[in-house]
C-alpha cells in the first residue's frame, strides 16, 4: 500500500462549480489516474504472485481476477463517498458521518495498523530470494536492519517530489513488463508449459475453495485504491473525474497483473513458484536473455519505495492522530532541525519490525486484507446509510446492488482467512476499539468539565462534526 495524501479542509464543492477550499485544485482526470495507478502497482504482485500460486494452482490469474472484481465492488462505494463528501478523511470521515466518532476512531486505526502491517510485510519481501542474488543473510535480519535505515530516513525528511513518483513508477511497472515479455518468449521458443493455466486447486482444496483461498491474498495486490479519496478535495471535477480515473485505473492495473499471473505461471513450474520469495525472478531465470541480478535490483527498488512510502504514510498518520487527541500525545515529538515526527517515526517502525519478525510474508499479508476488510465493510454500508443525506449535488451514485455485493464479498473473503490471522488482527481491532473507548471517555470528560466551569467551549470533535456537517447541503 504506497502514496497516501492527507489533508484537511472544511468547504464543500457543488457539483462542477468550485467552492472555496484551502487546496488547490490542481488535480485532472490523467494526473488522477496516475496517481491511483500509481498507489496500486506497487510492490505487492512481486512477492505474492508465488504465495498465490500456493493457494489457487497453476491458473494464478483466476484469483487475480475474482479479486480485481471484488476490489470494483467497493470502489464504487468510495467513488459514491468521495464525489458526495469531495474532502479529506477517508473511511475514517465517512465512518464518522455515518456512525459516529466511535466508528470513525476504529476505521482510521485499522488503516494505520494496516499500513504498519505492509511495511513488515514489504520488509520481509525484501530480504527474500531477490536480496539473494547479490547476498545471502536471515530474513529476520535483514527485516530489521533494512526497516532501521527507512526510518532513519524518515526521520531526515522526505520532500515531495513528483518526479520521483514517476520514477518509481516507471522502475515497477518497468519490472512487469519485462516478466510479460519473456514470458510469452518462452511460450513462442515452446518452453512454457500453457496447460498450467487451467489448473485449478491443490491436493487439499478444491477448485472453489482454492480460488476464493487465493483471492485473499491477490487482493492485497489492488489495495491502495482507498487512499485516493484524500486527494478529491484537491481534484479540479471530483464528480467527472475521480470515478473515470478510480475504475480507469483499477482496470489497468487489473490488466497488468493478470498478464503477470499467465506469465508467472506458464513460464515456471507451480511448486517452483509456491516455493519462491521471490517468484518473478524466476520467470526471469527460466526465459534468460535478462540478467537476475538487473531484474533483482528492480524488484528491490520496487519493493524499499513502496515501504518507505507506506512507513511515511503510517508515522504522519499516527502523528495526525495523536495530535488530535487520538493517540498518546508523546507521539507529536517531532525533531527539532528536521520538524520529523521522530516519536511517532520510532513506535511505527518497531511494530512493524515486530510483526516482521513474527509473521511470514502471506501471514502479514492476510492481516492486512483482514484489517482492510474490517475498513470497506464501514464504507460499503456507510454508503447505504448515508442515502438519506444528499451529499453534494450531481455526485456520483453506486447502484444499490453494488455496496450491498461489496458487504457480502468482505464477508466471504473474511472467511478465507486463517484462524491465526484472525487471532493476530482480532487483537489490533480490539487494541483499535480499546483506544476509541478511551478517546470517548476523555471527550465526555472535557464536556463535562467544560459545563462545570462554564467556559461555554465546544468539545472539538463535536464540532469538527459540526462543520462537516455544515460542509454538506442542508438536508430537504
Amino acid at each position: 500500500m504506497a502514496r497516501r495524501v492527507g489533508h484537511e479542509a472544511a468547504t464543500r464543492t457543488q457539483g462542477a462549480a468550485q467552492g472555496p477550499t484551502a487546496l488547490k485544485r490542481a488535480l485532472t482526470t490523467p494526473l488522477l489516474y496516475f496517481f491511483i495507478l500509481g498507489d496500486v502497482l506497487g510492490a505487492g504482485v512481486y512477492v505474492l504472485v508465488g504465495q498465490v500460486a500456493a493457494d489457487s494452482g497453476g491458473a494464478v490469474w483466476v484469483p487475480l481476477v475474482v479479486a480485481l472484481l471484488l476490489a470494483m465492488l467497493t470502489a464504487a462505494s468510495y467513488a459514491e463517498l468521495a464525489t458526495k463528501y469531495p474532502r479529506a478523511g477517508g473511511a475514517s470521515h465517512y465512518a464518522t458521518r455515518a456512525f459516529g466518532p466511535f466508528a470513525g476512531f476504529v476505521a482510521g486505526f485499522c488503516m494505520l495498523a494496516a499500513g504498519i502491517v505492509s511495511v513488515g510485510a514489504l520488509a520481509r519481501g525484501f530480504g527474500g530470494d531477490y536480496l539473494s542474488a547479490f547476498v545471502t543473510l536471515p530474513v529476520g535480519l535483514v527485516a530489521v536492519v533494512f526497516l532501521g535505515l527507512l526510518a532513519l530516513v524518515n526521520a531526515r525528511g522526505i520532500k515531495e517530489s513528483t518526479r520521483a513518483n514517476v520514477v518509481a513508477t516507471v522502475v515497477e511497472v518497468g519490472g512487469l513488463a519485462v516478466i510479460v515479455v519473456l514470458g510469452a518468449w518462452l511460450l513462442l521458443r515452446g518452453d512454457g508449459d500453457p496447460g498450467r493455466l487451467t489448473e485449478l486447486g491443490t491436493p487439499e482444496k478444491g477448485a472453489a475453495a482454492a480460488v476464493l483461498s487465493g483471492s485473499v491474498l491477490a487482493y492485497y495486490s489492488f489495495v491502495g485504491f482507498e487512499t485516493s479519496v484524500n486527494v478529491a478535495e484537491e481534484t479540479r471535477d471530483p464528480r467527472r473525474s475521480y470515478p473515470r480515473a478510480l475504475f480507469g485505473a483499477l482496470a489497468t492495473a487489473g490488466a497488468v497483473y493478470v498478464l503477470v499471473g499467465l506469465a508467472a505461471s506458464a513460464a515456471v513450474p507451480t511448486a517452483e513458484l509456491a516455493a519462491s520469495s521471490g517468484p518473478l525472478l524466476e520467470v526471469v531465470k527460466e526465459a534468460g536473455g535478462v540478467p537476475p541480478k538487473l531484474f533483482s535490483a528492480i524488484a528491490l527498488v520496487a519493493v524499499a519505495n513502496g515501504a518507505l512510502l507506506t512507513g511515511i504514510m503510517s508515522s504522519r498518520l499516527a502523528y495526525g492522530m495523536a495530535k488530535d487527541g487520538l493517540l498518546p500525545g508523546a507521539l507529536t515529538k517531532v525533531l527539532p532541525g528536521r520538524r520529523t515526527p521522530w516519536a511517532a517515526i520510532a513506535v511505527t517502525t518497531g511494530l512493524a519490525m515486530l510483526l516482521a519478525l513474527t509473521g511470514s510474508v502471506a501471514t502479514l499479508a492476510s492481516t492486512l486484507v483482514l484489517l482492510l476488510l474490517v475498513v470497506f465493510l464501514m464504507v460499503n454500508t456507510a454508503v447505504l446509510v448515508l442515502r438519506r443525506d444528499p451529499g453534494t449535488a450531481d455526485h456520483f451514485r453506486t447502484p444499490v446492488v453494488l455496496p450491498v455485493l461489496g458487504i457480502a464479498s468482505c464477508v466471504v473473503l473474511a472467511t478465507q482467512i486463517e484462524a491465526a490471522v484472525w487471532l493476530r488482527g482480532l487483537a489490533i481491532v480490539a487494541v483499535g476499539m480499546v483506544l476509541a473507548a478511551i478517546s470517548a471517555a476523555r471527550r465526555s470528560r472535557r464536556a463535562d468539565d467544560h459545563a462545570e466551569e462554564g467556559t461555554g467551549e465546544e468539545d472539538p470533535e463535536k464540532a469538527a462534526g459540526r462543520d462537516a456537517d455544515e460542509d454538506a447541503p442542508q438536508r430537504g
